[in-house]
Order: structure tokens, then sequence, then C-alpha cells
């Protein structure tokens, strides 16, 4: 009886081993999905959380067009938007057009989530280093982590629903370094700019925004927006 048991186990082990997808093979799958969308028009409620900036919660319009285009519009005035935000579409995680290099870091126990980094081959490119927490059975990116040359590092936590088939989140929450933020030139904000001592105290915190998506309009041309 014992030997049928380890053999039992011996069998759905090596079983997982074989029909386990590889790091590569996720990325593919990942990719494919963003890749069905050629275009969108978005709107939701965007939250601003910056220690140093005081901004309403703000209804915008989101346009996007494949490879890495996006616009962000506030219907009512200017928004606080980071540099780094425009990355909030996942498909930029993929534009490299020289490749990635893929490091398989497996599972983690305590998410379930597949950890998988990529390093860009182009020297060039402003991304250092993405990491990618990824939800295998869905094929759904739940977390990144980029590293940048010009931006610093910033991390996305997406939430899905009704738009998951396109790899299209309900909810994003881009978290970023205040430190690696400076304001725009000629852009006024009503924001604190505080003494040297505050300046200091916001070196090693970070700053949020998060944007409630209320619907999509996919493929039906709304890259067209970005032209004007």
């Amino acid at each position: 009886m014992m030997k049928k048991i380890l053999l039992y186990l011996l069998f759905i082990a090596v079983s997982s081993f074989l029909y386990a997808q590889s790091a590569e093979e996720i990325v593919k799958q990942v990719k494919a999905k963003l890749d069905k969308v050629n275009d969108y028009e978005a709107r939701g409620k965007m939250k601003t959380n910056v220690a140093f900036i005081k901004a309403p919660i703000a209804t915008v319009k989101i346009f996007f067009k494949k490879p890495d285009q996006l616009r962000i519009v506030n219907e009512e005035g200017i928004s606080f938007i980071p540099r780094g935000s425009v990355n909030i579409n996942l498909n930029n995680v993929f534009v490299n057009t020289q490749g990635f290099d893929i490091i398989d870091l497996g599972t983690d126990k305590a998410t379930g989530l597949r950890i998988i980094k990529l390093l860009p081959k182009d020297d060039t490119s402003d991304v250092v280093l993405s990491t990618l927490y990824i939800d295998e059975k869905n094929m759904l990116i739940r977390k990144s982590k980029t590293t940048t040359k010009e931006n610093g590092t910033y991390e996305l936590d997406m939430s899905y629903g009704q738009y998951a088939g396109y790899g299209l989140p309900d909810k994003i929450v881009f978290s970023f370094n205040t430190k690696d933020y400076k304001l725009p030139k000629g852009l006024t904000l009503d924001y604190d700019a505080g003494s040297k001592k505050n300046e200091e105290r916001l070196k090693n915190k970070k700053g949020t925004v998060e944007i409630s998506y209320t619907g999509y309009i996919i493929n039906k041309g709304a890259g067209n927006e970005l032209k004007k």
C-alpha cells in the first residue's frame, strides 16, 4: 500500500513538472492578451495621494493607442500626473523591440502568483528592470514593479473585472517615491513646498495615484484623440 502511495505521489510530481508552463510561455500568453487591444478610451475617477500636492478626486478620460501612446485628460482642469504614470498601460512593459532576458523566480507561496523578471536587452532603454507578479490561471498581471533610469522605481497594483479578457483592469494603484518626482516647469498647482526639513521627510515617502475605471471603449478608433 505504501509503495502505491509513493508511486502515485511521484506520478503527480512528474506530471506537474512536465506540464508546468515556462516563464517564456507565460510572458507570451500575457502579451497576447494585451495585444488584443489596439486602442481604447476609458472613463474613471482619479484619486491622488501625495504629501505636497492638494488635488481633489478628478473625473478623467484615458486614451490609449498601441504600442505606447497614452493621454490622461482631467475633465475639470489640471491633474497631478507623475511622469512615470504613462506606464499605467501594461503594454509598455513589452514595448522594447530588442526583447528581454527573462528570469523565472517561481511561484510566491503567500500569494500563489508567478514572479518573473524582465531585463531589456536594449542598453538605451529607460527601463532597467521590470518584475511581474502573474496570475497564471487567468494570465493577468496583478502587480508590477519597474525600475527606470529617469523616473525612479514605481509599482502598479491591478484589480480586474469585466475587461479581464483584454488584460484591462477595473482599478489601478500607481505608487512611486516622492523623492523621484519633480514638478514640471510652468505647472502651477496648490502644493506645499515646505522647508528643507520637510523635503528631507519626503525622501522616503510614497505617493499614489489611484484610478478606478467605470468603462472602456475598445478598438473603436479612440486612439485618434491622441493626435489632437
